[in-house]
């Protein structure tokens, strides 16, 4: 019995020294061994030239510029200051629909080039659903990439899908339906190849 527990110490011992083969690597670098022999293990990192190391090395991800300025223009999402988390006013409803002017000689001859896809559209509309509310007391601004929408029982800020002319648009408020119409030109680089 005392012979088994022996054994089975040095099976632990050996098997041990199997699965932390780490001991032996640090034990061959600090003897300044660094060739690695045929019988050594290989990996991926092996492949091509050896690697140099800089103590210098500036990572390209992120290089702060001299200023004192916290965020670049391109890090700020524009529409963001209108983002107020305390404020309890809900989000209405609303929907958002491409509009394309298409003629006769679209649709039976196909001669403009346009189809049913949103590339042809030239505006998009934005119909928001205000229950109780009355067109005077209805706020709206209008940037190119962000629609702003204040009442006093209301709020919507909304990112729109594509870059619009915010000095061109309209806006519909329809007393019966108790909604607002608001239809924006979109404005694209090649709205010249698209839209004609």
């Amino acid at each position: 019995m005392e012979n088994l527990g022996v054994s089975s110490v040095q099976n632990l011992q050996a098997l041990s020294a199997l699965l932390s083969p780490q001991q032996e690597e640090e034990e061959e670098e600090e003897e300044g061994c660094t060739d690695v022999t045929a019988g050594g293990p290989l990996g991926p990192g092996h492949i091509g030239p050896p690697a140099r190391r800089h103590q210098d090395e500036v990572t390209t991800a992120y290089v702060k510029k001299n200023s004192k300025d916290i965020w670049s223009e391109e890090e700020v999402v524009e529409g963001c200051q209108y983002d107020n988390l305390t404020d309890p006013r809900p989000q209405p409803q609303y929907d958002l629909l491409w509009k394309q002017s298409v003629g006769t000689e679209d649709v039976f001859l196909g001669l403009n080039r346009k189809n049913s896809s949103s590339v042809c559209c030239e505006a998009v509309l934005v119909r928001i659903q205000l229950p109780d509310t009355e067109a005077a007391d209805v706020l709206l601004d209008v940037k190119e990439t962000f629609l702003d929408l204040r009442t006093p029982k209301y709020k919507l800020g909304l990112h729109l899908p594509d870059p619009v002319h915010s000095q061109e648009g309209t806006a519909r408020f329809f007393r019966e339906r108790e909604e607002l119409e608001v239809t924006l030109l979109l404005k694209r680089p090649m709205d010249f190849l698209n839209v004609q």
